[in-house]
């Protein structure tokens, strides 16, 4: 299981394509920090050492970043052909699908990993050095992980739909964005009533949103993991389904 996790890592740090996706994700949030006159995201002009804004806008950015990750890891051994001579090796189907899963979540730490350089730019640039609640940010770092995992695991199971990782890149956007928004939208709806609070929270922006404050609660932990293993769990029955 190591063996393929290593795999599917080099594989996406040995392309091109991959420190291109990286690059671009890490681009865009530093245009939106640190350069972007007139913005609300923008940290210099806001003149509060926090790193908020950080929290806010990668969710978004990762809707497109993790799918470009994840859509490779089923539908391009699908398309050609290894699919069926990995599941000959001695891994079940479930472990195929947690090693791929660690496997973009591991990734996807590293594409975190250069965004420690914002942490340390805002705790210089404090009129006061050091004055940023180190607490909270250590916390709302964990919320992105475990959010970033969460879109992992459906970028897994958008890739072991298709052969095509176009089509995986484009199933795994629209999840992503429905579970993060798509509930609190629906809540929204007047008929629902009393209703509305327990879909608001099935959304995965409910849980992040204090997560995000540096909150870590047991109850959004639950959620998460529970997320995950719904969908690596939803993985492994479509990738066993080749043998009905």
């Amino acid at each position: 299981m190591l063996a393929l996790i290593r795999k599917e890592v080099n594989g996406f740090f040995n392309s091109l394509i991959g420190y291109i996706v990286i690059t671009v994700f890490l681009l865009t949030i530093s245009l939106f920090l640190w350069v972007f006159p007139d913005s609300e995201f923008n940290i210099l002009e806001g003149g509060y050492a926090t790193l908020d804004s950080l929290f806010i806008i990668t969710p978004w950015v990762y809707m497109f970043l993790i799918p470009a990750i994840t859509m490779r890891l089923f539908a391009e051994e699908k398309k050609s052909g290894t699919l069926e001579l990995l599941l000959t090796k001695p891994l079940s189907e479930l472990q195929i699908v947690i090693a791929k899963f660690l496997a973009g979540v591991v990734i996807v730490f590293f594409s975190l990993l250069p965004t420690i350089i914002y942490y340390i730019t805002v705790w210089k640039l404090g009129v006061i050095e050091g004055n940023l609640d180190t607490g909270a940010t250590w916390g709302s770092y964990i919320g992105l992980l475990l959010l970033g995992a969460v879109f992992v695991s459906i970028g897994v199971f958008a890739s072991s739909l298709t052969d095509n990782q176009v089509v995986s890149f484009i199933i795994a956007l629209f999840l992503c964005l429905f579970c993060y928004i798509g509930f609190e939208k629906i809540s929204g709806i007047a008929f629902l009533g009393k209703a509305s609070s327990f879909v608001y929270n099935i959304g995965i922006n409910a849980h992040y949103v204090y997560m995000s404050r540096g909150v870590i609660d047991t109850r959004d932990l639950i959620y998460y993991f529970s997320a995950i293993a719904l969908f690596i769990v939803l993985t492994r029955t479509v990738v066993e389904s080749r043998k009905w």
